[in-house]
């Protein structure tokens, strides 16, 4: 993977949770009663984690050769051109209007899953869009963030910290899936879509949207960035004309 697409602050966010976390790991095996502490975490973290995959598994549909079988074969040239050894199990869940999507990973097996209003842009041709969506969640798993976020799980509670380390690899895996899609246009608007829904999207004009966004200021507005896991959706679009305006400093000869 271009290496050029990886945010700066993910890299430098995660050697400060990484020392963080082993400073705290450390600290607790020394206090002889903290390894007991981390036995009961990682336990119970395992068991709600597992119920969670498990709950998907029976009652999601899983994606194969039969199974929605353009998404699926999509979703596998996507992660072949990404070089990814370990394709995951795709799923598909039932969302009530929810627009998500997410990647994650247990017992060493790699999981999608794709709330069914994501996948329902398809109907609206909008198929491009829905591989923005695919191949941002296999850039989560070709960085490894489930595996690492494992690994520095203490420094994930320090309060500002573990959002900023998380906003800065959504930025990443939107650059990534930009990239591989070859698509800039679909993943801004795949971004407008999980802003006002499927189908109002298409009506958003953009330019207004970041203009307008742009003008909104306060501490509560602040405070809602600082604590979220993802960037603002205005600032995620802003980050993508970037990349397509200025390919050449992510090592990128054009984006689509």
């Amino acid at each position: 993977m271009n290496p050029r697409l990886i945010h700066d602050n993910e890299k430098s966010y995660y050697i400060l949770c990484l020392l963080i976390s082993i400073s705290t790991y450390l600290a607790l095996i020394i206090s002889i009663i903290g390894i007991v502490y981390i036995l009961i975490g990682v336990l119970i973290t395992f068991f709600l984690h597992g119920i969670s995959i498990g709950h998907i598994r029976n009652n999601g549909v899983r994606l194969t050769e039969k199974q929605f079988p353009e998404i699926y074969k999509r979703a596998r040239e996507i992660g072949l051109d990404m070089e990814l050894t370990d394709f995951p199990e795709i799923y598909i869940v039932q969302s009530d209007g929810i627009l998500n999507a997410f990647a994650t990973r247990f017992f060493g097996r790699n999981f999608v899953v794709l709330y069914s209003d994501i996948v329902e842009i398809v109907e609206e041709g909008n198929t491009n869009e829905l591989d923005f969506v695919i191949a941002h969640e296999l850039a989560h798993l070709k960085r490894k963030h489930i595996s690492k976020n494992i690994l520095i799980l203490p420094a994930l509670w320090v309060p500002f910290l573990g959002n900023a380390y998380s906003r800065a690899c959504e930025y990443t895996c939107d650059r990534v899936a930009t990239a591989y899609t070859k698509d800039s246009q679909a993943s801004i608007n795949a971004l407008a879509i999980l802003a006002v829904g499927k189908r109002l999207a298409k009506d958003v004009h953009i330019e207004e949207y970041l203009n307008t966004a742009s003008k909104e200021t306060g501490f509560f507005l602040w405070l809602s960035h600082v604590l979220s896991s993802h960037p603002p959706l205005p600032l995620r679009i802003k980050e993508i004309y970037k990349l397509q305006s200025f390919p050449e400093m992510y090592g990128l000869s054009r984006v689509g």
